[in-house]
């Protein structure tokens, strides 16, 4: 843009105002090529920039005031809410005045009835078996759950007497439980020979071998002139170990229709008869492959017939073998549950009532006389059947008709079973028993065994404690004694009463012995 010389300016004012619209020419142009470009100047954007945040800061703050629905921490960014704004302070004051509330009625007690099955946060639940407390913290090694106080403040007469008696039994006088190590491993199964002359106790371990401890043994010298002091040299206990099996000794009995005859099953699939009388241990019953693997969890011999064989596997199958048959065969196989059946039971006056134990939570009560099906259905008529909580260890009947169950739900549950029951045999449990069943990884699982032919006409049956006792109860359900002593360094899980006599006998898991007389 040129300046006109009649404005009457000197030359050198006259070059710089040229200059200057010359440099306002160009700035326009730039500006007008930002502009085409889509780049806009700072001020503009910031200037359009402010105004939407208005805007959006308005929509905002009615939003707020449409919605009170409590605390909802939001991030007052997304909102659109400027720091240090009243409408922030507002918000601020709102939360923490609706978290003060929360905590309030968080604090607040309840009066109302409260269902434990709807209160669990954490743990077990509540089964209403009673057997709750029990699981509340690990075992406690020495710690009595049945003191002397509970045998005084027994008001039955009768049942005192037999707490006072039971009580009063003692460990093997002769040596400490630490140093009779039966069986080399750790003890599976245990039992008394049926003789009352003395205590004979059989033992299985994990191995298959089977010990033999000779109660009457005396393990002290008698004093010579030679000891000055009269000091008495201990010796070894006396132990005879066996090893007839290839893997775990799972159960065994002894004949009830020869003393001399004692029957072992095992995880190594087969069944043996150890005459004691001749020294041998016959293979009575066994797969026809060699190779099979079929563990057999409980054997048992028919009170009423000699010559059939009764056992279970872990494979939740049945069996039946005829001892004047090979020991290949079997004369009826039932596959009675999809889980492994950890122990069974016959009926002592009714042969033909079994129970069984599984790991599918149920015991089942059967009629063997009864077959319905064919092929592989084929089973025998189911009478009854209860479902616990947590797996069923082991199942076992006494004299009385009655059945005790060990289970992992932390019970041993009784269930009576009449002579000639019906098919609508109630299954419920008459008696539950509180107890600790949490045996773990290295303790043997326990099993309630019955005494199958009381002195005192009393049913009884004994079980390991976790606290290193052994338990003794009635078939009611009253505990009547908690036998325990020094040296036990181990839960004697494995627990037995003799048959006939006031004898207890039980087994751990490093294979040591623990005898009560």
């Amino acid at each position: 843009m040129a300046i006109k010389k009649e404005s009457g300016l000197s030359d050198y004012e006259l070059a710089r105002q040229e200059k200057i619209a010359k440099n306002q020419a160009l700035l326009q142009q730039l500006q007008l090529d930002a502009a085409q470009a889509g780049v806009a100047s700072k001020a503009k954007a910031k200037s359009s920039a402010h105004s939407a945040g208005q805007k959006r800061k308005r929509t905002v703050e009615k939003k707020i005031k449409e919605e009170d629905n409590g605390p909802r921490r939001t991030s007052a960014r997304l909102q659109g809410i400027i720091a240090d704004s009243e409408v922030a302070h507002v918000k601020e004051e709102k939360d923490a005045e609706a978290f003060r509330e929360e905590q309030k009625i968080k604090r607040q007690r309840v009066s109302e009835d409260i269902n434990l099955l709807d209160a669990v946060v954490n743990g077990q639940t509540w089964n209403r078996s009673g057997n709750w407390l029990s699981a509340v913290g690990p075992a406690q090694p020495g710690e009595r759950t049945f003191t002397v106080q509970d045998v005084k403040d027994t008001t039955d007469k009768e049942l005192k007497a037999l707490r006072e008696r039971m009580s009063n039994l003692q460990l093997w006088e002769n040596m400490s439980p630490a140093r009779i190590k039966i069986t080399p491993e750790r003890i599976y199964s245990l039992g008394f020979h049926p003789t009352e002359d003395k205590a004979l106790v059989f033992a299985g371990d994990k191995l298959g071998n089977l010990g033999l401890f000779d109660g009457s043994q005396k393990t002290k010298s008698e004093p010579t002139d030679e000891d000055e002091e009269g000091d008495e040299d201990e010796v070894e206990p006396a132990i005879s170990t066996f090893k007839i099996h290839t893997r775990t000794i799972s159960a065994f009995q002894f004949s009830p229709h020869d003393p001399n005859a004692l029957l072992s099953a095992s995880y190594d699939s087969s069944i043996r008869k150890l005459d004691l009388a001749h020294g041998t241990a016959v293979e009575i019953y066994a797969p026809g492959d060699r190779s099979a693997d079929e563990p057999i969890s409980g054997v048992e011999l028919s009170r009423t017939d000699p010559n059939l064989l009764h056992f279970s596997t872990l494979s939740g199958s049945f069996g039946l073998h005829d001892l004047r048959t090979p020991s290949t065969e079997t004369v009826e196989l039932f596959q009675l549950s999809e889980k492994k059946i950890g122990g069974f039971s016959l009926h002592p006056a009714s042969p033909h009532l079994l129970a069984t134990a599984s790991l599918d939570r149920t015991l089942k009560l059967w009629d063997l006389r009864k077959i319905t099906g064919k092929g592989p259905n084929r089973s025998p008529a189911l009478l009854a059947e209860h479902e616990s909580r947590l797996s069923v260890s082991h199942a076992s009947f006494n004299a009385a008709g009655q059945i005790a169950t060990a289970s992992y739900d932390d019970t041993v549950k009784i269930h009576t079973v009449p002579t000639n029951p019906t098919d609508t045999l109630d299954s419920s449990p008459s008696t539950v028993i509180p107890h600790n069943n949490q045996t773990g990884r290295w303790v043997t699982i326990l099993r309630a065994q019955w005494q199958l032919q009381p002195p005192d006409g009393i049913q009884k049956f004994a079980i390991g404690n976790m606290n290193r006792f052994v338990d003794i109860y009635t078939g009611e359900g009253k505990q009547v004694a908690q036998l325990g002593g020094e040296g036990i360094t181990a839960v004697p899980a494995v627990a037995m009463l003799h048959p006939t006599q006031e004898w207890v006998a039980a087994g751990t898991a490093s294979g040591k012995l623990c005898l009560w007389l």
